[in-house]
């Protein structure tokens, strides 16, 4: 089970209404409990597609972005189709349906989960028919709910909608406001949010150049888009380095990275994810995603990635972790069982003899003290920073 942090359970209790604010409320407007959409339940879907798809949010967080990169032409057809796929002509008289949104933004195969999930959450604000800001507020609270059951295991999808609600309806200022400038304002911070979101892969690419070096050999483990983008940014800009990819069979993570490594002339080379310790005399550092960013400054990531950082950290060799701030949770597990479980399906290729189990979680927690830094859109932090950044993220 997650535990939460004594933050979060005194913001819970400050935001518990008052009696007055409760009585205003409509009792049939509240929203009823969500059923959970992901049609196998007994498998992680983020973990069943993963193959497939593979904060403070203030101003200084956009003229960061702002700076780090250029204004790529990619984004400029996102931005134009950024109501497209919500558009079809066979379905104009269909109901709004955010699953719907969010699984059509989802088809992209360079769009994270948690940026999928922000733009549905746009789109409900610009599509809704709420003529109050209490009754947006509701359906926004209802379509965000109902994300996050979607795939209760997926931290960054979580976090993401979160993180939204935080950011585009934290001023009591909008309450003031004409209802449809209110609702315009709403719409206008989350495309930016969108925005920010999208840019951060490349921030913290640029971010993380410094520390990549000529004739550097890298380990990497799994596919992890971020970490794809940081050594195709170095790639790119003419330095020499080496990468060794683990290949954790049957996921074939570690074989989808070095095919995408090889077509970039990078030098590449596989090994199974046992041979870790064999092969880290020979690198230099170690980088890797992660799947969610908790309160400790630890990460949670896909399995083998715990023991990877035990072997780095005895061989003293620095562990590098890209992560966008959309996947900072506030989690705190305390161990490797204190985690929601996350299921894969594994197919060892052979019958599994009767009465034989097979594990099959998916992920596991790195505590901070394994790791030495992490690159994120909101700049280079060590794990003991994290949880400042956290605190600033949900205020």
């Amino acid at each position: 089970m997650w535990r939460r942090s004594a933050s979060f359970v005194l913001d819970k209790q400050r935001q518990q209404p008052d009696e007055s604010r409760t009585e205003r409320l409509d009792m049939s407007e509240r929203p009823e409990t969500l059923a959970n959409p992901n049609p196998n339940p007994g498998i992680s879907a983020y973990y069943e597609t993963r193959a497939a798809h593979h904060g403070v949010v203030t101003s200084d967080w956009l003229a960061q972005a702002q700076a780090a990169v250029t204004r790529d032409p990619a984004d400029l057809t996102l931005e134009k189709g950024l109501v497209a796929p919500a558009a079809s002509s066979s379905g104009s008289a269909k109901a709004f349906s955010v699953i719907d949104e969010f699984n059509r933004w989802r088809k992209q195969p360079d769009l994270a989960e948690a940026v999928a999930a922000i733009l549905a959450l746009t789109a409900v604000i610009r599509t809704s028919e709420a003529t109050t800001m209490m009754e947006l507020e509701i359906e926004l609270k209802k379509a965000s709910d109902s994300l996050k059951s979607w795939d209760t295991t997926s931290i960054s999808l979580t976090a993401g909608c979160d993180l939204f609600m935080r950011y585009v309806t934290r001023t009591s200022a909008l309450e003031y406001e004409d209802f449809n400038a209110a609702k315009s304002r709403l719409i206008e911070r989350g495309e930016k949010f969108g925005e920010i979101s999208r840019k951060a892969r490349r921030t913290i690419a640029m971010l993380s150049q410094d520390f990549i070096f000529d004739g550097c050999t890298i380990l990497v483990h799994g596919f992890s888009r971020v970490v794809l983008e940081v050594l195709k940014t170095a790639a790119q800009s003419n330095k020499l380095f080496r990468v060794l990819c683990t290949e954790g069979t049957p996921d074939r993570t570690g074989l989808r990275l070095a095919n995408e490594l090889a077509k970039l002339d990078v030098p590449v080379k596989l090994l199974i994810d046992s041979a870790v310790a064999y092969a880290m005399d020979e690198i230099d550092m170690v980088f890797v995603g992660a799947d969610g960013v908790v309160e400790s400054g630890g990460i949670i990531n896909m399995m083998g990635t715990y023991q990877i950082a035990l072997v780095a950290h005895g061989m003293n060799k620095p562990v590098y972790v890209a992560a966008e701030s959309y996947k900072f949770a506030r989690l705190y597990p305390l161990h490797q069982k204190d985690m929601a479980p996350a299921l894969r399906p594994i197919d060892f290729g052979v019958p599994i003899p009767k009465g034989v189990e097979v594990e099959t979680s998916a992920r596991d927690y790195t505590p901070p003290q394994y790791l030495t830094l992490l690159f994120t859109d909101l700049g280079v932090l060590t794990p003991s920073v994290v949880s400042d950044e956290l605190i600033q993220l949900y205020l």
